[in-house]
């Protein structure tokens, strides 16, 4: 699936120990009978310095519409794990090629009870990065390569919560997009795996916004 080639860069060396002994909080605690999935958290070198790739689903789907995602989607019969359903997903929704990819480690396993999927996150370093773009209008509306700078960035930082008063999490604003819900808990995860998290504040809530709140419950 990848070429040999050389070793990661520096930066990602604690991310590779760190990464597959995330914790698993309870509410994501596998349950069985789950449909199996993966995701790609792919790390890159740009202009702007380290970084990760993300998608934003197109506002048509029935499922996570217009929400930011990490490439992925469920382990096909033909996929050989889910390394290689990570890999394939990712060529699929942005045009990353698999020969380009290192996969450095995987995460432990996820479970979406949403939409009943045990999620197993893949890392990989992109050695060779291929050009992007929305693979599938319908199900793909947008891909960006995110600075982990501004991840970090506490201007970009807030928790968020449903207007009922329910505080549903952490949630980031890099690229016009609201990365919020598992995305941005996983996010938080990676950042603190790597060890590029930075105090920010916390106490800053905001409520999640009505057009956000109208995809998402559609499925």
């Amino acid at each position: 699936m990848t070429d040999t080639a050389p070793s990661s860069p520096a930066w990602l060396d604690r991310f590779v120990v760190e990464g597959p002994r995330t914790p698993v909080p309870p509410l994501f605690r596998p349950a069985p009978g789950a449909r199996a999935a993966a995701v790609l958290i792919l790390f890159g070198e740009g202009a702007d310095g380290p970084d990760v790739l993300l998608t934003e689903r197109a506002a048509t789907l029935n499922k996570h519409a217009g929400q930011p995602a990490f490439p992925g989607g469920r382990i096909d019969p033909e996929d050989d794990g889910p390394v290689a359903a990570a890999l394939r997903e990712a060529w699929e929704e942005a045009g990353v090629e698999p020969s380009g990819v290192d996969v450095l480690c995987t995460l432990p396993e996820l479970y979406l009870s949403h939409s009943e999927h045990r999620v197993t996150p893949v890392a990989g370093w992109w050695r060779r990065p291929s050009e992007i773009a929305p693979g599938h209008p319908g199900e793909v509306a947008m891909v960006a390569r995110v600075p982990i700078g501004e991840l970090v960035d506490p201007a970009n930082r807030a928790m968020v919560r449903h207007p009922s008063g329910l505080r549903m999490g952490p949630a980031f604003h890099v690229r016009d997009m609201l990365v919020w819900g598992f995305t941005a808990a996983l996010l938080t995860q990676v950042l603190d795996a790597g060890g590029w998290n930075r105090p920010w504040d916390t106490s800053r809530v905001e409520d999640l916004p009505e057009d956000v709140l109208n995809l998402a419950s559609r499925g």
